[in-house]
């Protein structure tokens, strides 16, 4: 018989009936049979992509029929190579979109050297097309899967979080904050939790109840945040989790300062993870700002028009000046003047009158009684009156993408009052941010917005810039603002 350790507990003996299968269906990680779905789906999405070349096509794709599978063999061995079918708790559409690029990008290129070597003339023209059919249908092929899941009503797998503290807590609110990850917290499993009414979710039990919460509520993940829990008991309530075939994730220690540039190895059974920072003050910082402040020029060119009737609209409408500036806090806490077309009448709101902001809540959007004018309502919704701060990044004084900039006051309050708030100023400040694309913009939690600011800075990486400048546009697309300051 397995033997348990406990917290100072006697374990009731193990029930013999077997967990009742749950009567509704959930989106789990990927595993098993699933796995096989999405690979049979990925190649259904080739053979199309190669009926769709064939169509287009007024000859020669017969003859390109080994070529094409030899193709698609390299796409499905490369997403495989890429881990696109490892199983992980959430995936995002544009990493799946670069993923599938790089691969049939891979796959095209080898075909292309394949032809060379056998001494075949290279048929680019065909291998082109199935490269971009072949992007196309796997991408929407997925993102359809994903779309007939939602519309069929399929639910999160219950998720029993362990340690029902402050980490406990918000990964509960992330999860029910992002239903689409496939996991649902039902509860909590711990010895000593905090105040009920701050978790927002029930208590279950503790450690000697985990076989009969996880029968009881049919349970398929468990996520292991922060306790008072010994390790033993921890390690162990781990092994039952995996005999009882419910998958187990875990939030490390020391968690604030993990980003995505990780290294394991181990010493004899022992792993060791070596992180791998990002240097604000690095080559590649200074590559992205000097990139920016081209491609802010070529804006304000490419703009100009727009820059011109904004212009005289706000000077029709609210008469000079036709700037709004505002000192803000920039990068190492130095401070310079932000640049917004007008869109209010009268003046801000004096500093007194916004002394008793709540230091939880961020600051932005109307503030105090609504002042906008027609036009600078129009300018606001559509974010056009963002666009004089190219001309603060060409200045250098901000990034196209980075932390949103505060004023002063709020800065020194914040500092204090909220954690790691001042770490956000270790990068030039942006028009956008990764922040304001997830939703968190104007009177949003602050924490949140640190939180999200800081994994930016420390994951920082062209594709993430390019990843929030695309959100972005979808955003302003949708007819959301990105930013509410």
């Amino acid at each position: 018989m397995r033997t348990t350790i406990l917290e100072d507990a006697s374990q009731p003996e193990e029930a013999t009936e077997q967990p009742q299968p749950p009567s509704r269906r959930y989106v789990t990680p990927l595993r098993g049979n699933q796995v096989r779905r999405r690979v049979i789906l990925d190649a259904c999405s080739l053979t199309a992509a190669f009926l769709g070349l064939k169509l287009v096509h007024n000859g020669g794709v017969d003859a390109f029929i080994p070529w094409g599978v030899f193709f698609s063999v390299l796409v499905l061995v490369q997403l495989a190579a890429r881990r696109s079918y490892a199983p992980r708790l959430r995936t995002e559409i544009l990493e799946e979109v670069r993923t599938i690029a790089t691969a049939t990008t891979i796959a095209g290129m080898a075909t292309l050297s394949g032809q060379l070597v056998l001494g075949r003339n290279p048929t680019t023209g065909l291998v082109a097309g199935l490269f971009g059919f072949a992007t196309v249908y796997i991408a929407a092929g997925r993102s359809g899967a994903r779309l007939a899941a939602t519309r069929q009503g399929v639910s999160g797998a219950p998720t029993l979080i362990i340690g029902a503290g402050r980490i406990g807590a918000l990964v509960a609110s992330r999860l029910n904050a992002q239903p689409g990850n496939g996991l649902r917290p039902i509860g909590f499993l711990d010895k000593e939790p905090l105040n009920r009414d701050e978790i927002g979710l029930p208590v279950l039990g503790a450690s000697w109840d985990l076989e009969d919460v996880v029968r009881a509520h049919g349970v398929q993940h468990a996520i292991i945040t922060f306790s008072t829990a010994p390790t033993n008991v921890v390690l162990d309530m781990v092994r039952r989790f995996e005999a009882l075939g419910v998958t187990v994730s875990t939030v490390p220690r020391l968690y604030e300062s993990i980003n995505g540039r990780l290294t394991l190895e181990y010493f004899g059974g022992i792993p060791l993870l070596t992180k791998h920072p990002v240097d604000p003050r690095g080559w590649r910082f200074k590559c992205k700002y000097a990139v920016e402040r081209l491609i802010a020029t070529l804006f304000l060119i490419a703009l100009l028009p727009s820059f011109i009737v904004i212009a005289i609209a706000v000077r029709i409408s609210l008469g000079k000046p036709i700037l709004f500036r505002q000192v803000r806090v920039g990068r190492d806490g130095t401070h310079f003047e932000m640049l917004k077309f007008r869109s209010m009448r009268g003046s801000e709101p004096k500093p007194s009158e916004l002394a008793h902001h709540p230091s939880t809540v961020g600051p932005g959007g109307i503030e105090g009684a609504d002042r906008r004018t027609g036009i600078g309502r129009f300018i606001r919704q559509t974010s056009l009156d963002e666009l004089p701060q190219l001309l603060n990044v060409v200045k250098g004084d901000m990034s196209i993408v980075g932390p949103r900039p505060e004023r002063p006051g709020f800065v020194e309050t914040f500092s204090k009052e909220v954690y790691r708030y001042s770490d956000r100023h270790r990068v030039k400040v942006g028009i956008t941010g990764w922040a304001q694309i997830h939703g968190l913009r104007g009177r949003t939690s602050l924490e949140d917005r640190v939180e999200w600011d800081n994994y930016y800075i420390e994951n920082w990486s062209p594709w993430l810039d390019l990843k929030t400048i695309l959100l972005t546009a979808a955003a302003l697309f949708r007819g959301y603002r990105t930013s509410e300051d």
